[in-house]
């Protein structure tokens, strides 16, 4: 019998290793990964999951800020009585606010984690795999929103614990997950975007805190719009935060809201963020 004629130098010789070669330079099918979105989102999720588990030092850290914020600032504020909030205590209008404050504090540095994974060299083992580059980056942006849940029972906990009168049907509090998770996915998309422009941490970390007190600034989480001046009543209006503060508060607390728009301009936003985002991963893996 004849032999089989030996494979060129630098081909393998086993069919099964060289279909899995193949497959690796051959472009995965769109389909393909797609259907792997799921899981990777969920993955992500646990990773954060596990990270708040093994670690709660960031959990303890991350309260204390809205901790002064609704035990002085708040409390001060009820008080004296200066900010038009249609009958409630300041405190309670507050609260929300707290929440969505929290939650983008910790999304807007997120693109400081995908700046890490590239210099560890992850970044470009996940850009190889099936999944679609914007899979990668909501199943980031996900995650972001898990972890900034956690934060938000922190606040809800504060805020119980100060007497405000915050609602606990769990069809509302779903939906302030729904919106808490909205809100910083897009807000973790801003980062990585902006991390896909600078490559940098340093600069990254920069621009982050130079825009998230204009950010929460110029939103409803402090005052009403109406109490603003013109030009910052425009900046609210195209600020996300205010639409994400104006949900809460209407779930939480019941006041006048424009939930379904409210969803909608975060939804919007959200899929721009991971849009935006995908398109500028490729240049953190160069």
């Amino acid at each position: 019998m004849s032999e089989a004629p030996a494979a060129p130098r630098g081909v393998s010789a086993d069919p099964a290793r060289a279909r899995g070669i193949d497959l690796l330079l051959k472009p995965p099918a769109p389909r393909a990964g797609w259907r792997l979105l799921p899981a990777r989102v969920g993955a992500m999720c646990a990773v954060e999951l596990q990270k708040l588990r093994h670690d709660r030092t960031e959990l303890y850290t991350r309260a204390v800020q809205p901790a002064l914020w609704l035990l002085i600032f708040g409390q001060t504020f009820t008080r004296i009585r200066a900010i038009p909030t249609g009958g409630i205590p300041y405190v309670d209008y507050l609260a929300p606010g707290i929440i969505a404050q929290s939650a983008m504090f910790i999304a807007i540095f997120y693109g400081i984690q995908i700046i890490w994974e590239r210099d560890a060299g992850v970044l470009n083992k996940l850009l190889v795999t099936p999944t679609p580059r914007s899979a990668l980056i909501t199943g980031k942006a996900f995650a972001a929103g898990v972890k900034s849940l956690v934060q938000a029972v922190v606040v809800l906990l504060i805020a119980a614990l100060l007497g405000v009168a915050l609602t606990w049907n769990p069809l509302k509090l779903i939906a302030v997950a729904a919106i808490v998770v909205l809100g910083s996915a897009f807000f973790s998309c801003l980062s990585m975007t902006i991390a896909g422009i600078v490559l940098s941490r340093d600069r990254l970390m920069g621009i982050g805190q130079a825009i998230t007190m204009p950010l929460f600034f110029g939103s409803n989480a402090l005052y009403p719009v109406s109490v603003m001046p013109g030009w910052l009543q425009a900046v609210s209006t195209a600020n996300p935060l205010s639409y994400e503060v104006d949900a809460l508060r209407g779930l939480l607390l019941g006041t006048p809201h424009h939930l379904a728009s409210d969803f909608a301009v975060l939804l919007v936003a959200a899929a721009l963020g991971v849009t935006a985002a995908s398109a500028l991963l490729g240049r953190l893996a160069r």
